[in-house]
């Protein structure tokens, strides 16, 4: 009996898949409501394994892992693995009902990922919905194994996350934007690494504080989890060294502040080099926004700590932050990118534009009576080209 191409390619691809990935590191993700308590009260938010922010992975250059999803959660869900490149591997990367169809609540589904080109700092979220406000975490991809970083190593590594938190259960809050088509309701509070920082009410007993020693160069892996507001962050009375994005090196430079659009990583060198203190690191949103009640214009805090004997401020030292509105320091932060672009790290920018498109998205159709809820009462209207 005659076999045909199509089964042939099929059985090929999935014992190619099964041999290849034995050797695989393995990851459990097991998507779940957890209990988290923040500005005075508790709620469920889904998770993954309980954690929120979510697990960091680690992988190196050129590594290929596996991870299982495992849904017990009450809403369909998938992962993506944001700016991994997936070459010739579309069904792993997550976007909902583009490459992938979600998984169901109570079904598993395995996810192949394969890194390539990147190095530096990533993160993996939900792709459904706006499930990634809680289902989200940071990914790490080290150099090669016998390789170098293009600069000095750091004493230390720390993740920071900066995401955001809602009072509301954020699936109601997505629902109703759905349903009625307004804009929806701005979060409650910005997170560093899942605490709001003792600005917020209920909060200070948990903020996260960060113990440095004097002399010692740390490198902190910024992600911008949050779901569609542009970041400012800074550490008082330090200057950092900007030497990575989106998992791709950076020409060195120095700023006392840095600005993440949504989705954004930034890898920046701080060293510990002022008298031994607290210090405010912090981080407030830069929007273009102008309608009231259209931003959240709060503050997270974390502390920056010193190790040493002394009597340290109280309150800690608060750094400058741009205004909310400040286009300039926004534009200027972004303008300093440059690719390292070297020999180990060469770049091949295609220079010649043959297609132009033109993207716009419209606030313009009032709702009957000003009944769509939100924070101004007319539907959200989106028109691509």
């Amino acid at each position: 009996m005659k076999v045909s191409t199509y089964k042939l390619l099929a059985g090929f691809l999935f014992v190619f898949f099964f041999y290849h990935c034995q050797a695989c590191p393995r990851y459990k993700f097991v998507v779940k409501e957890a209990p988290y308590t923040r500005l005075c009260s508790s709620k469920n938010i889904l998770t993954v394994n309980g954690q929120f922010p979510g697990p960091t992975l680690y992988v190196n250059k050129g590594d290929t892992i596996v991870v299982d999803v495992y849904n017990r959660g009450n809403y369909n869900i998938t992962i993506h693995w944001h700016g991994v490149k997936q070459p010739r591997n579309p069904w792993s990367d997550g976007p909902e009902y583009i490459t992938q169809c979600p998984i169901q609540p109570g079904a598993k589904f395995r996810q192949k990922i394969i890194f390539t080109t990147e190095e530096g700092t990533l993160w993996w979220h939900a792709h459904s919905t706006w499930l990634r406000a809680t289902v989200h975490g940071a990914l790490i991809i080290y150099p090669k194994m016998g390789t170098r970083y293009p600069f000095p190593k750091p004493d230390v590594e720390i993740p920071i996350i900066l995401g955001e938190w809602w009072q509301e259960d954020i699936m109601q809050v997505y629902l109703d934007l759905e349903r009625y088509g307004g804009l929806g309701v701005t979060s409650d509070a910005y997170l560093i690494n899942g605490q709001p920082g003792d600005l917020y009410p209920c909060s200070k007993p948990e903020t996260l504080r960060l113990k440095v020693k004097r002399s010692l160069t740390y490198l902190f892996r910024i992600v911008n989890a949050i779901l569609i507001d542009g970041i400012f962050f800074t550490v008082a009375n330090h200057t950092v060294t900007v030497i990575g994005s989106d998992a791709s090196y950076l020409k060195p430079f120095n700023r006392t502040f840095i600005c993440l659009t949504p989705g954004q990583t930034v890898d920046v060198l701080l060293e510990a080099n002022q008298s031994p203190n607290h210090y405010y690191m912090a981080a407030s949103v830069y929007t273009t926004a102008t309608l009231p009640g259209s931003y959240n214009n709060s503050t997270t805090t974390a502390i920056v700590e010193y190790n040493g004997n002394y009597t340290p401020s109280s309150p800690p030292v608060f750094p400058y932050l741009p205004e909310y509105h400040d286009t300039e320091a926004s534009v200027n932060f972004t303008a300093s990118l440059r690719s390292l672009a070297d020999k180990e790290y060469p770049i091949d920018v295609p220079m010649e534009i043959n297609t132009h498109l033109f993207y716009t998205i419209s606030l313009g159709s009032p709702c009957k009576n000003n009944s769509c809820p939100g924070i101004i009462f007319e539907v959200c209207l989106f028109f691509i080209n």
